[in-house]
């Protein structure tokens, strides 16, 4: 089975979360508080189904949202409906996507189906609507079944005229010895129902109908929505509320009002896992499609030489956007210029449109495979997938090109999902017909942002311009030197112009001359453009900017309207510049950062996880056997399980506990260990020593706190929720002692031993989300973006963590830093902790070679536990650094009534 990647994980996780706390409170108030979590503000919850939890995953083109999916289908059983069994409703765009999804998930070999099979075994029956009759009563509950279908098989006004809703006599037994109080929401055989179907007569009229959606309806599936964003009408909404779900579950990159976006994964993410090519290197060609087509087959030409280099078979490709049929480069113009003009042999060229499939039954991943160039007009076949796309040249205008961010999303994806070792083949190229870099750039990053789920501050820094390739094939043109931090230099592409769109034609009479030397004013049929040169300071820039917005009216919303959009188009240029100079983006390092060493059986081991939990020297079966806060209350109509006062009640009219009710006197004691054994299991704890636990504390629930066996298997994957707190309860505890009493002995490694005890931060590897964007342009943020940094508060005072940011980036000893990202083991320094690991806020290579470490902590948290043992975790790790690494545990004010400048400019000397 496929790993799942960081971001996938933590958004599977973001959701399990929401959906365990939405069966304790309502869930638009566990949504705010998942967002809270991930501090976003102003959003709120847009119920569909009354207390239905239904939530989307945002998860940009290239990230894997199917493989998203089909894990979402068990976590979602598990904690809505408290089964190992669950059905799941999986509902797609179109039918070829139908298709697709559905023989990935049958076939054993597939990702997707080994993603289910994880889970559930061979307990796994996938089906569409059509075979789903063969499902037999006995199979529900012991199997998951997953159907697949189109939205638009139940997306109907009349029911009468869709087979799902059609009565058919095989699915009666579903239907046997059904509860009145069940089958009152169920759909009745109307009189519009006799038209369609002649054997049904009037006295079948009023009785519940034998169909698939009520059949759904009785099970209450999880809903899984591919391509969400397609259907926010009343209509769906309707036909879906038929079905019953228990939850809705929907997968987008570009999500719209109403989605409920439960959480976001960044591009960043992406590239930082290694999934996408990024940046993308944009050549304008106002000349037009023949030099556009030129280019384009120079850079390839160019990528497929730097592919031999690769340890993988490599073959870059060509995507070629022809122009429609009345258009000057169609189809049939392109293949005879890329013959005769650009010499291409006719193999190497394969057509793919409506009317021409030379792609069908061709494997492009095979080397035999000679294709390099596509030649498409609006957009590939859905669920088209080649990684070895890597440039796509669209003859089409950029302002009026359709489908251009489909086909920019083929040649984002990385080949064999690996960062390959040439640098230039882990970037993705466009090629398009404009007038101007900036024009090209603002068009492909509205289109990104709107239909491939980028965000704008992404886009900011993800697009830049290549340099100008010589006629012969080369490497391209010579990069412009660019000094920055330390006074380090190293080549690096020219700053584009900045252009920015003026409502109207500003009034620069009282500007000063310097500010009028470096402007120049277009008048547009719009209102005007500014430009400035690409090397205008940053001082001036900000000047300009102010000039600008001063000028324009503010009275009236659509005024101050137009003002932010101003703002933020000098905004997106800053984050051009940064990270066209950021150093991670020149190609240059960031010096190894040691990390907490302890010496264990004669090794020098890093203090990770697994080196934390054998410091308590501890064993289950020493501890006492309890189980507080957990309890189990039945009433005539409920079933209530009390988790550290978090109550999920149940009713027992839902069809899974009427199911729950026949099976569960057949399950031993025995039978609940071994489920709880696979359900608790961990890493660091042997099964011989995890089964004696769940021996001695089945036993003790059962004999001491009064439970029946027969009500901890109804509530056995609450159970087990409170089984896995109590163990990590435990653990901590043990881990705590552990820590403590060897802190002292943990150290730095000496300069020998860095190189297999340091961290390193990596171009390309940053998975920032919610980026900065800000009027203030740093200039030795290692990175092109900086991760959730704010210059200014809800209050619209200046942040304490940005004036610490600033310090750090002006201070004459630092000569790059990188805002480092919680949570993120892989991609960011962290030092361990009794209990985890803490990630310090910043993290500072200085100019004579020493690392910085500096940990902000607002006023009311800088004297709490957690703090106190941040102190001396990084204190221990300055101290035994052989003064390498420098610490910084910063305040707003410290006890000499210090700012953060004044405690930075005391630590740095």
């Amino acid at each position: 089975m496929l790993t799942l990647k960081a971001y996938q994980q933590s958004a599977l996780t973001a959701l399990t979360d929401l959906l365990t706390a939405a069966r304790s409170q309502p869930v638009a108030d566990a949504y705010s508080a998942a967002l809270t979590a991930q501090n976003r503000a102003g959003e709120t919850y847009q119920p569909l189904f009354g207390d239905v939890p239904c939530v989307c995953l945002r998860v940009p083109t290239g990230g894997g949202k199917t493989i998203m999916a089909a894990h979402a289908v068990a976590l979602a059983g598990r904690c809505v409906l408290d089964s190992d069994a669950p059905i799941a409703l999986w509902l797609t765009p179109s039918d070829t996507i139908r298709t697709q999804t559905l023989e990935a998930l049958a076939n054993a070999r597939h990702p997707y189906r080994q993603a289910l099979a994880y889970y559930f075994g061979d307990r796994v029956q996938v089906c569409d609507l059509e075979s789903l009759q063969t499902i037999s009563p006995h199979d529900v509950g012991k199997a998951a079944i997953v159907i697949v279908a189109t939205i638009q098989s139940f997306n109907v006004t009349n029911t009468a005229k869709r087979n799902v809703y059609s009565f058919f006599e095989e699915l009666a037994p579903h239907f046997d010895n059904l509860p009145p109080n069940l089958s009152a929401g169920l759909e009745k055989v109307s009189e519009a129902d006799l038209l369609s179907q002649p054997y049904l007569t009037a006295k079948d009229v009023g009785r519940v109908k034998y169909s698939v959606a009520n059949w759904m309806h009785l099970q209450r599936p999880i809903v899984i929505v591919d391509e969400a964003h397609n259907n926010r009408t009343d209509r769906f909404f309707k036909s879906l509320g038929r079905v019953n779900p228990s939850c809705v579950i929907e997968m987008t990159a570009t999500p719209v009002p109403g989605n409920n976006v439960l959480y976001h994964v960044a591009a960043a993410e992406l590239k930082a896992e290694q999934m996408i090519k990024l940046p993308i290197v944009l050549a304008e060609h106002p000349q037009g499609w023949r030099e556009c087509l030129r280019d384009a087959r120079l850079t390839r030409d160019r990528l497929e030489l730097i592919a031999q280099r690769e340890p993988d078979y490599l073959r870059p490709i060509a995507l070629v956007q022809a122009m429609p049929i009345n258009g000057e480069a169609t189809v049939a113009v392109v293949r005879q210029h890329l013959i005769e003009q650009e010499a291409i042999p006719e193999n190497q060229i394969a057509v793919a449109t409506g009317t021409q499939k030379e792609l069908d039954g061709i494997n492009l991943f095979d080397p035999a495979c000679p294709i390099r160039y596509v030649i498409t007009v609006e957009a590939l076949k859905e669920g088209w997938d080649c990684s070895f796309a890597y440039v796509l040249a669209s003859l089409q205008s950029v302002n009026s090109s359709k489908d251009v961010e489909q086909l920019l999303g083929r040649v984002l994806r990385m080949p064999y999902a690996k960062n390959r070792t040439q640098n230039e083949l882990n970037r993705a190229y466009a090629h398009i017909v404009a007038d101007n870099f900036a024009q090209a750039a603002a068009t492909l990053k509205d289109r990104m942002v709107q239909n491939m789920g980028f965000e704008k501050l992404e886009t900011a820094s993800i697009i830049i311009p290549q340099q100008s390739l010589p006629l012969n094939g080369g490497a391209g043109g010579a990069p412009t030197p660019v000094a920055y931090g330390g006074g380090v230099t190293k080549s690096s592409p020219a700053i584009p112009d900045c252009n920015i769109n003026l409502p109207q034609v500003p009034d620069t009479a009282h500007w000063p001359d310097e500010i009028k030397d470096v402007v120049q004013i277009r008048p547009t049929t719009q209102g005007a453009t500014l430009l400035l040169s690409g090397d205008v300071s940053s001082e001036l820039l900000t000047q300009a900017e102010a000039f600008i917005i001063q000028g324009m009216p503010a009275k009236t919303a659509k005024d101050r309207e137009k003002q932010v959009e101003v703002k933020d188009q000098f905004n997106d240029h800053r984050a051009v510049r940064q990270a066209m100079r950021a150093p991670a983006q020149l190609g240059l390092d960031f010096v190894p950062i040691p990390q907490l060493c302890l010496t264990l059986d004669g090794h020098l081991e890093v203090v990770e996880r697994e080196t934390l939990s054998s410091l308590g020297d501890w064993s289950l079966l020493d501890s006492q056997v309890q189980l507080a806060g957990f309890s189990i209350t039945e009433t005539v109509n409920s079933f209530e399980i009390d988790i550290n006062g978090a109550k999920v009640i149940y009713k027992h009219t839902d069809a899974q506990q009427l199911l729950l009710n026949e099976t569960v006197t057949h399950i031993s004691q025995q039978d609940l260990i071994r489920w709880l054994d696979v359900e608790v299991r961990q890493p660091d704890i042997g099964q011989t020593q995890m089964q004696a636990y769940l021996v001695k504390m089945v036993t003790h629930l059962t004999a001491e706190r009064g439970f029946t066996l027969t009500a901890l298997v109804r509530a056995r994957f609450q159970l087990a929720q409170a089984l896995i707190k109590e163990i990590s309860r435990l653990r901590q505890i043990a881990m705590a002692s552990g820590f403590q009493g060897r802190l002292m002995d943990m150290a730095v490694p000496g300069v020998t031993e860095l190189a297999h005890y340091s961290f390193h931060y990596q171009p390309g590897q940053y998975p920032a989300r919610q980026m900065y964007r800000g009027s203030y342009e740093f200039s030795k943020h290692f990175y092109p973006v900086i991760h959730d940094l704010r210059e200014k508060t809800q209050a619209g005072v200046v942040a304490e963590e940005f004036r610490c940011a600033m310090a750090i980036d002006a201070h004459p000893k630092v000569k790059q830093w990188v805002r480092n990202i919680e949570r993120q083991e892989k991609f960011s320094f962290w030092l361990p902790t009794a209990t985890d690991y803490f990630y310090p806020d910043f993290v500072a290579e200085l100019t004579d070679g020493r690392v910085l470490a500096v940990e902000y902590k607002g006023e009311p948290y800088k004297t709490n536990d957690d703090s106190r043992e941040k102190q001396q975790v990084g204190h221990q790790w300055e101290q035994s650094s052989d003064g390498r690494c420098l610490f910084l545990f910063a305040v707003e004010r410290d006890d000499l009534g210090r700012d953060v400048f004044h405690q930075l400019n005391h630590k740095l000397g």
